[in-house]
């Protein structure tokens, strides 16, 4: 008998998980699978430049419905969400809804879901950071309190959730879909535009992204991180693809310095051109930690605490904290040689979506 399952996505991450759950439940369908699915955009990112050409990019299908919800404060979106995927389960209803990562979409449609007794599968559960100062945490917690079946990326997100009462029959250790996209897309990655008027060369230069309100939204502490990295990566070009809400804040101060490039947000496969041929990247990006241990580049994460922690432990991340001051001691290691290599966390291996897939074929048989 025929299952469907409501794919959700709502923001730029979400799409780089999707993209291999699509790809294996096709796959699956085509060997004769009873699984069929509905792909919900919810709207949250409607910038095109951080939704549209991802779609494009990864060969994800044109939603079926978009609930096109847009902009507004966290309360303001998540309701919007909710009530306008209650309304299409009212009239619709699928088998299951399948949510991935922690973004207000995430956290809304998983509601809404189990309200009307839909259960719930989640992607990437039980990761953790432990910062209640973060929105993502908040919608991790409230979707793992409700969701009914989760797909892990480590094995520190399912001691996470034994903790929380989870038992293991639940709990399904797949990997990590966002590597599945990243190793499928290697040999399409293409130089961005800026490559050659910056004169970028391979291993001879920075990438930062910056995007968290603890380093954005106050003027002196983002002048004083961009004054710093300027100072501290002796004189190699710095890429900066500026997130539209960083955009803003940078106007209105005068923020240029020597060596520092503001660049538009990138497409997928252009910006990990440019990650994997960094020298290293300066982010306080969760994700961005995941691709730069697969690739093996060097991550400075400008944040006191991570819900990543496989990335430090096995990859080549560190978690710098928020202080400008402690950037040019982990600068100089790098550029001294001294940095660790790293290795790749078990299951990272681009066949977490297929492992998904076999389970929801189990699961809703």
């Amino acid at each position: 008998m025929m299952k469907r399952i409501d794919l959700i996505a709502g923001a730029r991450p979400n799409f780089m998980k999707i993209a291999p759950i699509i790809d294996a439940l096709n796959a699956a369908e085509a060997r004769g699978g009873s699984l069929r699915f509905r792909l919900i955009h919810t709207g949250q990112h409607y910038d095109r430049s951080m939704s549209g050409s991802f779609f494009e990019e990864l060969g994800i299908p044109d939603p079926d419905i978009n609930l096109e919800v847009g902009s507004g404060t966290q309360a303001e979106q998540t309701a919007a969400i909710m009530v306008a995927y209650e309304k299409v389960l009212l009239k619709d209803k699928s088998d299951l809804c399948l949510v991935v990562g922690d973004v207000t979409s995430t956290m809304a449609c998983s509601i809404s879901a189990r309200k009307l007794g839909v259960p719930v599968a989640h992607v990437e559960g039980g990761i953790r950071s432990g910062d209640w100062s973060m929105p993502e945490e908040i919608n991790r917690v409230v979707t793992d309190s409700i969701t009914n079946w989760f797909f892990t990326t480590s094995e520190t997100a399912n001691d996470n959730l034994r903790c929380a009462g989870i038992t293991d029959d639940c709990i399904f250790f797949v990997g990590n879909t966002m590597i599945d996209t990243l190793l499928k897309q290697l040999p399409r990655l293409r130089p961005p535009v800026c490559w050659e008027p910056l004169k970028l060369e391979p291993n001879n230069y920075f990438v930062v992204t910056l995007h968290r309100p603890a380093n954005v939204d106050g003027e002196q502490q983002l002048l004083r991180l961009l004054h710093t990295i300027a100072e501290s990566t002796h004189g190699l070009p710095v890429v900066f693809p500026v997130h539209p809400r960083t955009a803003k804040s940078l106007r209105d101060l005068d923020s240029r310095m020597p060596h520092l490039s503001y660049i538009d947000p990138l497409g997928y496969l252009e910006f990990n051109y440019l990650v994997k041929h960094a020298r290293g990247v300066i982010t306080d990006s969760g994700g961005i930690t995941e691709e730069t241990t697969v690739l093996g580049v060097p991550c400075l994460t400008l944040r006191d605490n991570t819900e990543r922690p496989e990335t430090i432990t096995i990859g080549t991340n560190e978690l710098i904290g928020t202080d400008p001051d402690n950037l040019p001691p982990a600068l100089r290691r790098l550029m001294e040689g001294q940095w660790k290599k790293g290795a790749i966390p078990p299951k990272w291996d681009g066949k977490a979506a297929e492992r998904i897939v076999e389970h929801l074929e189990r699961m809703l048989a």
